[in-house]
């Protein structure tokens, strides 16, 4: 899968896709991350990409030129584009399943400042949020979206891996232990010790409902 990350910092973006997971995914050709300077769009002088708002107000507004101008630039036929604003449609388990299975092309552009000319809105598919709180950019999220979207390419973590993920079935994740089986009197509990893998499924299984119903109600709802 493509991704074409679109920011005023490519150096963000930049440090993270060097490491761990995402770095081995790209290094083995199962992603393809661009990392797009909107600053290389403009046509003003000094790399200027913003200026301020139409109605007076604080803060300075990225133009319509250069965001429209980089999306094009690495737009394909198949591709979805999407802003990253507070006020998009919020970032989930599904709606990273739902992306995966619509393009292998997304590109993602991250805001700064007051936000975006509200006319960059013709040229996209619509705008995602990772939560009903404002960040200083769109960078942060688009590596969120990056990440969580990469874990379902095959090959990039193994399946077993993700198959019971927490969300994955509207659930929370069951609880894991790992050595020592006694930690300062408190226990692994002895279920996972038997060996019994059906007695364990179940287990699992009925823990899933237990930790969401402690910590996630909303979700069995």
């Amino acid at each position: 899968m493509r991704f074409d990350i679109l920011t005023l910092f490519p150096e963000v973006i930049n440090a993270y896709i060097k490491e761990s997971i995402i770095k081995r995914a790209i290094l083995k050709g199962l992603i393809q991350v661009n990392v797009v300077n909107i600053r290389d769009y403009t046509l003003l002088k000094n790399g200027q990409v913003d200026d301020t708002p139409y109605g007076g107000g604080s803060g300075m507004v990225l133009m319509c030129e250069p965001v429209v101008r980089a999306i094009e630039a690495v737009k394909s036929d198949d591709a979805l584009v999407y802003l990253l604003t507070p006020q998009g449609k919020v970032f989930n388990h599904g709606l990273a399943e739902d992306l995966v299975n619509k393009t292998k092309h997304l590109i993602l552009v991250c805001g700064h400042y007051e936000g975006f000319d509200e006319r960059i809105l013709n040229f996209v598919d619509g705008e995602i949020s990772i939560g009903d709180f404002v960040l200083t950019g769109g960078e942060l999220p688009a590596l969120v979206i990056l990440d969580t979207i990469s874990r379902f390419i095959p090959e990039v973590i193994k399946e077993d891996s993700f198959v019971n993920d927490s969300f994955k079935d509207g659930l929370l994740d069951y609880p894991l232990y790992t050595k020592p089986r006694d930690f300062r009197g408190l226990l692994v509990p002895e279920v996972l010790l038997s060996g019994d893998h059906k007695k364990i499924k179940e287990y699992r299984d009925n823990e899933k409902i237990r930790v969401t119903k402690e910590k996630r109600p909303d979700l069995l709802k």
